[in-house]
């Protein structure tokens, strides 16, 4: 299993999605170190959409962490895995020398192709579209769950 986490995602979270995340790093850190990085969003509505995933790409391929295999959700693009293929794929990056994960979220535009083409994989969470306030609570929840599948140990199936 991994032994660090890097969470870079576009916005900062207020309301219940932000203590859905508190809630699930506070699980997760019982388990390997996690830190949350958020980059500034653009204002969607004084610039193209274009400008705005440019400006957010930058930001977020500047606090990248050197070194981490990264992982960038992306509903279009991502490939889909079980939460027991996930916690299996989490589980052999370790195996394979990979203790830092970065896992990229993008803001209400998604992500630029610059973001995309950084990826070591593009993960998605099906078909359906999540703001990216939920989708990053649903990434903090899969791994947790992958955490509890790949230790052997009980959580709500």
């Amino acid at each position: 299993m991994i032994r660090r986490a890097t969470i870079v995602a576009v916005g900062k979270l207020r309301g219940w999605a932000a203590g859905g995340c508190e809630e699930y790093l506070s699980r997760l850190r019982r388990y390997f170190a996690v830190e949350v990085v958020e980059v500034r969003e653009e204002d969607i509505n004084r610039r193209s959409p274009e400008e705005v995933l440019s400006a957010e790409a930058g930001r977020l391929l500047r606090r990248l962490p050197q070194g981490a295999y990264t992982v960038v959700l992306d509903r279009e693009r991502g490939r889909e895995l079980s939460s027991e293929e996930l916690a299996r794929r989490l589980s052999s990056l370790g195996l394979s020398g990979w203790s830092h994960v970065a896992f990229v979220v993008g803001g209400p535009l998604g992500l630029d192709g610059a973001v995309l083409e950084r990826a070591d994989l593009v993960l998605s969470f099906g078909r359906i579209t999540l703001p990216h306030a939920l989708a990053r609570v649903v990434l903090l929840e899969q791994l947790y769950r992958a955490v509890k599948i790949e230790r052997g140990e009980s959580y709500h199936w």
